[in-house]
């Protein structure tokens, strides 16, 4: 029991006895706290849902793209997926959109597409995640026999499971709730409650999953169900969010099986100030939602840049502008608790000469013995700890230029002889190592630094461990002698109450300094002459309290860092 040995070296002793019980208990606990484990089977009450013990829960998470055959989303539908959101997104929540009655889909080949939805339930299960299976379909109704016999097998097979959530209609369209959605929905949740009593059910509204405060007027009758509201920021705002707030009014629970930061065409621009004014809203209602789509396909609603291998290891590099923005909102998306999201740092795909390209260690695809935890480090976010000898974590990243580069982690220790092994080639070609120290304590947070000689391309980078006993927050890269890898995580103090001083390692160049928030809006710039003072000083007074990203561009070399204003 490796981890709980870690996990007791944590915490202090205040006894030799009792202090062994109370914190091997505690450790057990914590080390068992998946989303499942913590929050248990979901109940609706009133217009909330909540966990196990009777408390109001919010989960976030991603939803994946339509499965139909040949539409290109089916390729995510994999295990590497899952381990990917839950370790690097901290992701609570999958949704498996499970494509009906358009070409490729389940009315084409049932057998096909139920074994996709079913790679995913099982792999959200043996995570711990909650999972949805959704009945993806704008027309749910002309196929309701269809629909009654999947969702018996589903509750069949997964209805034992805490972690299922049934999804019954996707987006119906303008047609009439009582009419026509509701003795749909009536009759497919009476099916699903034959064999499985208790299981969240989410039933669609009218206008694609808009009118919630229709539904209200006249819900279903039975336990435990709660109304889809969906929502694209750049399209809907706050006459969306009264309808929602004149729903849960009249007493009924809603889940946000789908957003967008764009437009409803999936297209357009990221709307940042948008989707804030919805994050606000659900976190003020307890509202658990899925982001539309872990997908490569060409459009703005994608998490995914074009062309990302479903079985690769994936980097931060490969989240596309909406995917960058909604992975902050879901990492540091906790239960009910009210904070502040953290940016996720935007590191180009393929960095020009002179560029640090910054990689947090959780968003490792692929690893061996390792966990996540919330970290004090700046910034906040996550990081990877649990870490013993022969553990490991693979990453892919683009190296824009053969030759030798800075490698700088993030290290946090209470002991001394820790080692980090820069690999390829599966642990057969060694990069570089280094010493990791005695910082003082599992969040005493330190950065250390190698060089290592790097080829040129798209190639996997693994961290493996000679000597564990330590945690790491991010790892980096640049070109030996370049700004980036002179300067970054230089700006101090951090946190920052009136000012930042930022040291300029080269006076005779021109810079440009800018600061954006949580949402990758611009709030500050600053231009510093050539020939200026070996530090730049930056006021921050007028900032508010929260956590920024200071971007600083000397000629062709960008780099960015993270700090917090007090």
């Amino acid at each position: 029991m490796k981890n709980s040995a870690k996990y007791l070296a944590h915490w202090p002793w205040r006894s030799l006895v009792s202090g062994l019980f109370i914190v091997l208990g505690t450790a057990l606990g914590v080390l068992a706290q998946t989303p499942v484990a913590k929050y248990g089977a979901l109940q609706v009450k009133g217009n909330q849902i909540q966990d196990q013990n009777g408390k109001p829960v919010s989960l976030a998470g991603n939803s994946l793209f339509w499965s139909n055959n040949g539409w290109g989303g089916e390729r995510y539908y994999n295990a590497n997926a899952v381990g990917w959101l839950k370790n690097s997104w901290n992701a609570s929540i999958v949704r498996a959109a499970m494509g009906v009655d358009e070409p490729g889909g389940y009315l084409e080949n049932n057998a096909r597409e139920k074994a996709k939805v079913k790679t995913v339930v099982d792999a959200c299960i043996a995570a711990g995640l909650y999972v949805i299976i959704d009945w993806h379909s704008h027309r749910a109704e002309q196929n309701q026999d269809q629909a009654i016999a999947f969702f018996k097998e589903m509750a069949t097979t997964y209805g034992s499971q805490p972690n299922v959530i049934y999804e019954i209609y996707n987006e119906p369209l303008q047609v009439s709730w009582s009419g026509v959605i509701k003795p749909y929905a009536q009759a497919v949740t009476s099916a699903i409650r034959s064999i499985d009593p208790d299981n969240l059910i989410v039933v669609g509204t009218p206008t694609w999953s808009q009118d919630v405060d229709v539904a209200a007027n006249d819900p279903l009758t039975g336990v435990n169900i709660a109304y889809a509201l969906h929502f694209y920021a750049a399209t809907h705002k706050a006459e969306l969010r009264a309808k929602a707030s004149t729903a849960l009014s009249k007493g009924v629970a809603l889940f946000v099986t789908e957003y967008g930061t764009c437009d409803a065409s999936g297209g357009g621009s990221v709307d940042a100030s948008s989707t804030q004014d919805w994050m606000t809203f659900m976190k003020q209602n307890n509202l658990s939602h899925c982001n539309w789509a872990l997908n490569d396909k060409a459009e703005t609603a994608s998490a995914l840049v074009t062309g990302t291998d479903p079985s690769g290891a994936w980097s931060d590099s490969y989240l596309t502008t909406s995917g960058r923005l909604v992975k902050g909102y879901i990492q540091s998306w906790s239960g009910t608790a009210t904070t502040t999201p953290t940016p996720t740092p935007s590191p180009s795909p393929t960095p020009t000469s002179g560029t640090a390209t910054k990689v947090e260690a959780e968003s490792y695809h692929i690893m061996s013995g390792v966990q996540t935890e919330t970290t004090t480090d700046t910034g906040g976010g996550l990081n990877v700890g649990w870490i013993d000898a022969g553990d490991w974590m693979a990453y892919t990243v683009n190296v824009p230029t053969a030759g030798t580069y800075t490698i700088q982690c993030r290290v946090a220790s209470p002991n001394s002889g820790g080692q980090i092994s820069l690999e390829q080639n599966s642990g057969a070609t060694r990069l570089g190592t280094v010493a990791v120290p005695n910082t003082g304590g599992w969040q005493n947070w330190t950065t250390i630094s190698t060089t290592v000689t790097l080829r040129a391309g798209q190639q996997d980078i693994a961290i493996g461990v000679p000597v564990g006993g330590y945690n790491i927050n991010w790892w980096s890269f640049a070109p030996t002698g370049s700004t980036a890898s002179r300067t970054a995580n230089s700006v101090y103090p951090n946190p920052a109450r009136q000012q930042l001083r930022l040291p300029l390692t080269e006076p005779g160049t021109a810079v440009r300094i800018t600061i954006l928030n949580a949402w990758g809006v611009q709030v500050l710039s600053q231009d510093v002459p050539a020939g200026t003072a070996p530090e730049a000083v930056v006021s921050v007074a007028e900032l508010e309290p929260g956590t920024y990203l200071l971007r600083v561009v000397a000629g062709n070399r960008t780099t960015t860092t993270r700090f917090v204003k007090e």
